[in-house]
């Protein structure tokens, strides 16, 4: 392409242009900010990532959002879009489902672009591994905003599980086996309907399960092991697809 068709600077952008520039600026800061945990929790381990994540990500969105709410004529609230603060809970959980929902679709975007151009197992390690920060990251945040003790036991796990991102798009419940462990069942499976649905087998997901739940039920409590009951590609009864035993171990 010729020098003379391409733009200078953004000023020489036209309109239309500029909105996808815009929309480029929101991607790269997302990019960025996901280049600086992984850089920190490389460095200090995901325990300290997490606690500085605390501080700076609270600071750079108060930052961004003060920002961005002038630029766009939105009227902000102790910190938040006034509009949030004025729905109601059963829209606020409708809101809340959307972002869950983004949030799968997103994971599942990532692997099918790997698989396409590198193959499933490559899509699969890729996968794993980024549970293995993910899993760990969500869990000390509920523990953060819950309030959860260092040391949560089986109690504070029950409660974490209800409240990761999975949690409001599939369905899940607890089985008590005696004072010292339970089950936890994935009885549906937003993907594994999905497939179910098309015709398709299940997606073989136990190796990337291995990685979640350990990491998951460690970070919120080091005494606590996990077992995997059953996970695709094992066979499961119609009534669940996944299914993994929490034990709490007097270390």
């Amino acid at each position: 392409m010729s020098d003379q068709f391409l733009p200078k600077t953004f000023d020489d952008l036209s309109q239309a242009e500029l909105v996808q520039w815009v929309m480029e600026g929101f991607r790269r800061t997302m990019v960025h900010y996901g280049c600086w945990f992984r850089e920190v929790e490389y460095q200090l381990g995901m325990k300290r990532a997490v606690d500085i994540e605390t501080s700076a990500g609270d600071q750079s969105w108060n930052i961004m959002i003060t920002r961005l709410g002038k630029l766009l004529g939105i009227e902000l609230e102790n910190g938040v879009p006034k509009a949030l603060n004025q729905m109601g809970k059963e829209d606020l959980l409708k809101l809340l489902d959307g972002i869950c929902v983004n949030w799968l679709a997103n994971d599942g975007v990532w692997f099918q672009a790997v698989e396409k151009r590198f193959g499933m197992d490559t899509a699969k390690r890729c996968n794993d591994t980024c549970w293995s920060r993910f899993s760990p990251y969500e869990a000390l945040r509920i523990k953060e905003l819950l309030h959860i003790p260092e040391l949560g036991g089986l109690e504070g796990l029950k409660t974490a599980l209800a409240f990761r991102m999975y949690a409001r798009i599939n369905k899940q419940c607890i089985e008590d086996v005696d004072e010292t462990s339970f089950i936890f069942r994935m009885e549906e499976c937003r993907v594994q309907v999905a497939r179910k649905r098309k015709g398709l087998q299940d997606y073989p997901c136990k190796s990337g399960g291995m990685v979640e739940y350990p990491f998951f039920a460690t970070f919120i409590d080091p005494r606590i092991e996990t077992e995997c009951v059953a996970c695709p590609p094992d066979a499961h009864p119609d009534e669940w697809y996944c299914s993994w035993k929490f034990t709490l171990k007097q270390k």
